[in-house]
């Protein structure tokens, strides 16, 4: 009863005190439905909703969770194990009867395992149940079997128990492989949706300004002051940039799709993002500088990749595997050590109970042709083989991967400055055809090509540098850079 009350009173003063804890956090930034659905939308909103909530990655952290399961349902083969038996006559002649408690652990070195136990007889029995007999107090007994041979470095629960624990780390790393996979999709559909709304604002402008003019050529026409043919000329324009506005509004639209796939709010439920969240260009940080972003050297890059620590986790468990068929093909030798002791004045069974008792026994079991064990060590080399051939491919093809991706990267930071300069001559040209054309100079023909020669510029810039931002995102997942893929 008082323990229960010390019990009741130590839990009570430990929620206290994490109630207590609890009131000192201070919340972390805004709900997470809240920076979704409000204010411009910019990319760590992104990852943050995405590492959170994003099925997959929830998906991994179960399965990680599984593998730990697995692991401490290995770790139950070393439990210890208690075992009773009562026995008694109803009838008969005879009126012995016993009882009996064992324990027993299993222990790690020598695939040992140690015991004792507590017997206690009454009554008589049969000479051929005179084993059954104790001293009036009982009999005490404690003793070890020992595997000199098969069974001695490793057996079935070793193997268990380091093969989950493999099997926890390699699930680990698919943790933080489904991470990367999933933020830099994220990304990309992120910077995708962000470039599909910069080519409507650029179509938008460039339908405007032909529809401006219209107006001023209806006037200029009635006037006389400038031929029809130039009015047909401008519409004509204007339902050519009124479809490229309709072909950007769907691009814009399937971005959004794709964008919602990696916005969730708590619940996972899929969030839309509006064009009234894409942010300005002055909230979007620039291109990363190449030299900034080529920081690591590649040797580090390439053996800390998940991937290839996965396989390294997978060869160490086929190693053990094979280890523990070489182990099958020995003969088993096993020793058995026990003491055991008679307590109390001399019972049913006589004086020959009453002694300490000191046994050593060996047992020896050998299968002749062992084509069973030699078949499963055969398969398990096989194994072993395939696995490092596998990681030598994949380690490989990430190598020429990360390869194309900074030739792909270098390529499209260098083509995102040339489209840069490329937008402000076709600035300049736009500007200078237009003030030819309302000096009388020009012609409307030029005045259209520039402004379109403009704005493909401008489009071909907006695709550069989605070009490039994309590059750097593979850059960044493939070499695990978790601060800028929202992991850290």
């Amino acid at each position: 009863m008082l323990f229960r009350a010390a019990l009741i009173a130590a839990l009570m003063a430990g929620l206290g005190a994490a109630q207590a804890l609890a009131q000192d956090i201070e919340p972390v930034g805004d709900p997470l439905e809240e920076a979704l659905k409000t204010g411009p939308l910019l990319p760590d909103e992104v990852l943050r909703s995405s590492a959170l909530t994003f099925p997959a990655i929830l998906e991994s952290f179960e399965r990680e969770a599984a593998a730990r399961s697995d692991q401490l349902a290995a770790d139950g083969a070393f439990d210890l194990m208690l075992k009773g038996e009562a026995y008694d006559r109803i009838t008969g002649f005879y009126s012995g009867g016993y009882g009996s408690i064992e324990a027993r652990q299993p222990l790690a070195p020598m695939g040992a395992e140690i015991y004792g136990s507590y017997r206690l007889s009454d009554g008589d029995f049969p000479t051929y149940e005179n084993y059954y007999n104790t001293n009036q107090l009982g009999e005490f007994k404690v003793g070890g079997l020992f595997s000199l041979l098969r069974n001695n470095r490793i057996d079935q629960r070793r193997f268990g128990v380091e093969d989950a624990r493999l099997a926890s780390g390699q699930a680990s790393l698919d943790v933080l492989l489904v991470q990367l996979n999933v933020q830099h999709e994220a990304l990309k559909a992120y910077w995708r949706w962000v470039a599909a709304g910069n080519e409507i604002r650029v179509y938008e402008e460039l339908l405007e300004i032909a529809e401006a003019r219209a107006i001023g050529l209806e006037r200029q026409v009635r006037l006389g002051a400038t031929p029809r043919i130039a009015l047909t000329e401008n519409e004509q324009n204007v339902i050519r940039r009124r479809t490229l506005l309709a072909e950007a509004q769907r691009n814009f639209e399937t971005s959004s799709n794709s964008l919602s796939f990696y916005l969730r709010d708590s619940n996972g439920r899929m969030i839309m993002p509006t064009r009234a969240q894409l942010p300005d260009q002055e909230q979007i940080d620039s291109l990363p500088d190449m030299q900034s972003l080529i920081a690591m050297r590649r040797s580090d890059i390439l053996q800390n990749r998940p991937e290839l620590q996965t396989f390294r986790l997978a060869i160490e468990r086929a190693e053990n595997k094979v280890e523990l068929r070489r182990n099958d093909l020995q003969p088993q030798l096993d020793l058995n050590v026990e003491l055991s002791r008679d307590f109390g004045p001399v019972g049913a069974g006589g004086p020959g109970f009453d002694s300490t008792d000191t046994t050593v026994g060996v047992t020896f079991t050998v299968p002749l042709q062992r084509r069973q064990a030699r078949g499963r060590l055969q398969r398990a080399e096989a194994e072993l083989r395939e696995i490092e051939l596998r990681e030598r491919r994949i380690a490989d093809q990430i190598e020429v991967e990360f390869d194309n991706i900074l030739t792909n990267l270098n390529a499209a930071l260098r083509l995102a400055g040339l489209a840069e300069d490329e937008v402000e001559q076709a600035s300049a040209m736009v500007e200078a055809e237009r003030r030819r054309f309302s000096l009388g100079a020009g012609d409307f023909f030029l005045v259209n090509l520039r402004e379109e020669s403009a704005a493909d510029a401008r489009i071909r810039k907006i695709r550069a540098d989605l070009n490039g931002r994309l590059a750097a995102a593979s850059y960044n997942a493939a070499t695990m850079n978790l601060d800028e893929l929202g992991l850290e």
